[in-house]
Formats: structure tokens, sequence, C-alpha cells
């Protein structure tokens, strides 16, 4: 097996398993922070409960997009921007540049959204728990095994996040058989949903950040196919799931009749739902959302740049540290308010279609995985994904 350069964010390949693990929930917490709340609350408010439509049909072109950015990665053993210099000299940097761009915006977000939960869990002024909270990430960036801490805290972050929102749900009482019926016969659906979830669970630097941390555990080549799979979907799936719970308890709040505070929609759902213990447990997964987002946007970031100078491969925790700093100062001077959040996603949903039209087209490039022949199905579903949406951000831009 190839050695990797890398010694800050390096895994023993002994244990595959454990790194595979730890991709899929980087990937998951990645899309489950601040934004997730709130988009999953504010279009639930919307829509009723015809949004299980839009998110078992987000949930399929998930997988679709994923399976595709995973495998090419792995098998070509290539970062996504040198993929794309690969492809194109030069479309590498574009890439990096749009997705460390977003991921800024994100980010800043993120640092809200765990000062946020600070606030609601103790008290404390946001920015004093915005600054805590950054503190944490760095802290765990700069342990010896920096991979493995990363892997460890988000996993079980990614935990608490699903076991506190399933207690909001069953006490929301949410009405399942309606819910059922919409899956498959939704009154009304949204284009914009469809965009801006798409984009919030796999635009941007999100759907990269699990395929990147496969690199850095040297999980790599045909061989490990199977493995990159399982991740890849993995990551769908704890994101579906969490978004489906958080889902069920908003709709059992709006179905009771209850306004959902624009400002903060997703605590509201908590609150209405489990009175001050929800609204404790709120402050929770905010914060478990928001921690675990700044670290997989932070490492994500930096895994765009770093190769272009070895310098900054050779001090990435000092790039990483940086990246965080940089987000917290520009909430501490701005803040990020819930409809910024919602227009991140929109905005991740357009990048989409470009970062997987580079993929797909690298997959009829035998050269880059000359071990390995992508299957004409996720072409064909990577091809038909880029086409929607393509479609529907430009139905999206019509509606503005």
């Amino acid at each position: 097996m190839k050695r990797f350069n890398n010694k800050v964010l390096a895994y023993k390949p002994s244990n595959t398993r454990s790194a595979i693990i730890g991709a899929a929930f980087l990937m998951a917490t990645s899309a489950i922070g601040p934004g997730f709340l709130t988009q999953t609350t504010v279009f639930t408010n919307k829509l009723g409960a015809a949004f299980a439509f839009v998110i078992v049909v987000t949930i399929l072109i998930d997988i679709a997009v994923q399976l595709n950015i995973w495998r090419m990665i792995s098998m070509s053993n290539l970062r996504a921007q040198d993929l794309a210099n690969k492809v194109l000299p030069g479309l590498g940097y574009v890439l990096a540049g749009m997705i460390v761009f977003g991921a800024v915006a994100f980010n800043t977000g993120n640092v809200a959204g765990a000062g946020l939960g600070v606030q609601v869990c103790t008290g404390l002024p946001t920015p004093i728990g915005a600054a805590v909270s950054a503190l944490v990430a760095i802290i765990i960036f700069w342990q010896k095994d920096a991979g493995h801490a990363m892997d460890v805290f988000t996993k079980y972050m990614g935990l608490l996040m699903i076991v506190l929102t399933c207690y909001v749900a069953w006490i929301a009482h949410p009405p399942m058989i309606s819910v059922v019926q919409q899956i498959f016969w939704p009154h009304t659906t949204s284009t914009m949903a469809i965009v801006t979830i798409v984009g919030g669970t796999v635009g941007g630097y999100i759907s990269f950040a699990g395929a990147h941390r496969l690199l850095e555990a040297g999980i790599v080549g045909a061989s490990q196919l199977n493995k990159v799979n399982k991740g890849a979907i993995s990551g769908i799936v704890l994101t579906g799931i969490m978004r489906f719970v958080l889902f069920l308890a908003a709709l059992g709040v709006v179905m009771q009749g209850k306004n959902l505070d624009a400002a903060n929609p997703a605590a509201a759902v908590f609150k209405l739902s489990a009175g001050q213990l929800g609204y404790f447990f709120f402050g929770m997964v905010m914060w478990a959302a928001a921690v675990t987002s700044i670290i997989g946007a932070s490492f994500t970031a930096i895994s765009f740049i770093k190769t272009f100078h070895p310098a900054i491969e050779a001090q990435q925790k000092i790039w990483v540290t940086g990246f965080i700093l940089l987000s917290t100062g520009i909430f501490e001077w701005i803040g990020q308010p819930v409809n910024v959040l919602v227009w991140a996603g929109t905005v991740n949903g357009f990048i989409l279609p470009l970062a997987l039209f580079i993929i797909l087209i690298a997959a009829l490039q035998h050269r880059l995985t000359p071990n390995y022949k992508h299957a004409l199905w996720l072409q064909v579903a990577g091809w038909l994904v880029v086409v929607a949406l393509l479609w529907l951000a430009m139905e999206t831009i019509k509606k503005i």
C-alpha cells in the first residue's frame, strides 16, 4: 500500500473498518449542521407531510452523487482538485476556490450554531460559546492522532443527535399514515426544496469530506471498492435518518397548529414538543451538529488546497486552525442569520452539478483509473443527476 506523506491525519491501515465508519460519520455530520436543522424545519413548515417525498427523492440523488464521487476519488487515488486538474489543467484550482469559498460561508454558520447551542445549554453569550466551540475543534485537530480523534468525536456526536431528536419526534406524535401516503403521492412539491436539500447534504465541500478522508486512511484501489461503497451509502443513510426524524418532530408540531419562531424554527420544534427539556436537547443537538460540521468543513477545505504547495501539507494543522479562526472571526463580526443558512444550501446545490460533471468526465478517462472501470449504471445515474440538478437550479432561479 502506498505510503502517504500527510502525517497530520494519517490512519493505521489495519484499522480500515474504523476508518470507513469514521468517513461515513464525517460526511454525515458535515451535512448535519445548523443549516441542515434550519432547512429541514423551514421546508417542513412550508410543505407539511409532502416534505417526506422531497426527502426520499433527495436521498436517491445523494446516493448516486456519493457513489460516483467516492469511487472515482478512491480508485484514482487523487483528491478532487488533483483529479480535476488531470481532466483539464487549471480546473482543479477553480473547483478548489469554489469549494473553499462555500466552506467559509457554511463554517461561519457552523460557528454561529455552536455558539447558540452553548448559549441554550449554559446561558453563556453566543459569541463566547462560539469561541469555546472553535477551541474544541482546534484541540481535536492538534491531537497526536488527529484522524482517529476526529473519527471518534464525529461518530459519538452523530449518534447523540439522532437519539435526542428521536425522543422529540416521539413526543411530537407526527401523523405517520399521512407521511407514508405523501412519500408516494405528494399533494405538493418544491424544486427549491429539492435543490436546497441536495445542496445541503452533498453540495459543496460536504460530498468530498468522507472521500478525502478515505485517502487520508489509505483506502484506495479496486480491492477496496466494497468498503468505499459501504462508506458512501452509510453516510447518506445516516444523514437521511437524521433528516427524517427531525422532519417528523417538526411535522408533529406543525400539525398541532403551533407556530414556529421564524428566527429559530428548529429550537421552536424542540421546545414546543418537549418543553424546557426539549429546548435543552435542542441546545445539545445544535452544538453537536455545529461543532462536527466545523471539523468537517475545516478538514475538507484545507484538503482541497494542501496539494497545491508542500508548505500547506507540511503545516496542515496550522492551516486548519487558521481556517477555523477565520470563520469564527467572520461570525463575531457579522453573524449568520437563518436566511443565509438556507441560501447557502441552495448555492451549494448549484455548485454540485459542476463538481459531479468533472467526476463523470474523469470516469471516461481510463488513464486516471487503469485498474478500475466505472460502472455504466453509475455514469448514467450521475449524468441524469447533473441534468436534473441543472434543470431544478434553473427553475429555482426563475422563482427568485
